[in-house]
């Protein structure tokens, strides 16, 4: 499926009337690598940095950064027409239009977002050569493919068991990604935010399943909504449970944004896990959460009020056709019809493609979804835990409405990371450095956490 796509539907930004950005057209050169320039705005400027990675299809992966502003990996669009290139942010409402200039080395062009234009030239820089080894050492625990099956679902699952060196059984945890369609890595770009954590704690003593969602990697079936997925999850501890290597006593799940809510909301069922570790879960219905994200990051990017103010109501009017209009067909109709009035440029074949992708059954699930009412019969211990820099799901207002939601749980913990974003990634300037250049790193501080955690709960002698 399209990773782009995926992880731009969770934020319904200001620009989500070109969510499809047409087909990329193949270009005379290709733009893999970092495109870089200063953004002017009011008071002074700022660096944004567009990093490209060319894709078998023909397409490109791309994100943008903005380091002052502490914006990583925000997902990007790009689309080309001859020497013409368009970037555009969805999240954020913004889109960069320029031409490619001779040499294939600037782009000369216009930075767009909610009112507020001005001319941009980006420069070219060309992709880190890696001379790493190509060779993977062999981790210092064992490895197995698995599958299982959700018989609720009919469905076939695949993933990775990692079990720790020495005797067993050992504690264990099922690992949940960020909304649905990522495989079992929590594949972002070339950052593998479960599989690092899954390796970490592999070699700390935990046993680790990780699995592809739906329709990703070896696993079958169309995108789940998020109660679909707690049936994938609780099929993921069943087989668990019928594994010699495993403590029963001491299984767990940590999930990830919307797999935090995932792991929650299977802890609120029957034969729940022993416990469970949320990771920047939302704390908010999902509707009035993309508002908010798109109104976050809108400000950090230099919007001033008023802007913010017409982006959100913007926002609001297409998300509340989306919920309040039952047939399908007819809400189609009525959001490409606002994309195109809203922007102009876009041809009617793009917004009636934005329109569909808007109004599936399952991005209609997430609007309408509440994570809190059944928080209150989770009964195992919860760790909560979010970054101060985490622009997608802001600790203040999401933090708070689970710690209250779960009042009655004794056995909560909830802690705020600072400088960790929604990836939990630290601050740039403290990745490793491989070969000279920073690779993007699962927080130590997050990753030491997670582990003490769960140690002071299985009373297992970790290393």
């Amino acid at each position: 499926m399209n990773h782009l796509f995926r992880l731009g539907r969770l934020l319904l930004g200001l620009s989500i009337v070109m969510l499809m950005g047409g087909r990329p057209a193949a270009a005379a050169a290709s733009l893999e690598g970092f495109w870089k320039g200063p953004l002017k705005m009011p008071g002074g400027q700022l660096e944004v940095v567009f990093r490209l990675v060319s894709l078998t299809n023909g397409s490109y992966f791309a994100t943008l950064d903005v380091p002052l502003q502490k914006i990583s990996r925000l997902p990007v669009t790009v689309t080309t027409h001859g020497d013409t290139v368009v970037f555009e942010a969805e999240d954020v409402g913004s889109q960069f239009t320029g031409q490619l200039l001779p040499g294939g080395k600037e782009v000369q062009g216009t930075w767009k977002q909610p009112g507020y234009s001005v001319p941009m030239t980006l420069q070219y820089a060309p992709p880190p050569i890696s001379t790493a080894p190509k060779a993977r050492l062999t981790p210092p625990y064992r490895e197995e493919d698995v599958q299982y099956t959700n018989t609720a679902a009919d469905l076939r699952f695949g993933g990775q068991l990692t079990v720790p060196a020495g005797e067993g059984p050992f504690p264990a945890v099922v690992l949940v990604a960020d909304d649905a369609g990522y495989d079992r890595d929590g594949t972002v770009g070339d950052y593998r935010l479960l599989g690092i954590l899954g390796d970490y704690l592999t070699r700390r003593g935990i046993a680790v399943l990780r699995f592809d969602s739906r329709g990703a990697g070896e696993t079958g079936g169309i995108l789940a909504t998020v109660e679909e997925t707690v049936t994938d999850v609780q099929a993921a501890l069943n087989y668990l449970r019928t594994r010699p290597e495993i403590n029963l006593s001491q299984l767990g799940v940590i999930g990830h944004g919307l797999g935090g809510n995932v792991a929650l909301l299977t802890a609120a069922q029957p034969l729940p896990p022993n416990f469970v570790v949320a990771l920047a879960a939302h704390g908010q219905r999902g509707a009035p959460l993309a508002v908010e994200q798109q109104a976050n990051t809108l400000k950090s990017l230099g919007a001033d009020e008023a802007q913010v103010e017409a982006a959100v109501k913007r926002q609001q009017a297409i998300m509340e056709i989306i919920q309040n209009t039952a047939n399908a067909a007819q809400a189609r109709a009525i959001v490409a019809n606002m994309i195109r009035q809203t922007n102009p440029s876009v041809d009617s074949i793009t917004a009636r493609a934005g329109a569909v992708e808007l109004t599936t059954r399952r991005y209609r699930s997430y609007l309408a979804f509440d994570p809190l009412p059944k928080l209150g019969q989770v009964k195992c211990p919860v760790l909560l835990l979010n970054g101060t820099a985490d622009l997608n799901v802001a600790p203040e207002t999401n933090l708070t409405a689970l710690s209250k939601a779960l009042r009655g749980n004794n056995a909560v913990t909830s802690r705020k990371l600072t400088g960790v974003n929604h990836l939990f990634q630290s601050d740039a300037s403290t990745w490793p450095l491989v070969n000279g250049v920073p690779k993007e790193s699962f927080s130590p501080e997050a990753e030491e956490v997670i582990r003490q955690w769960i140690v002071s709960l299985t009373q297992k002698k970790t290393p």
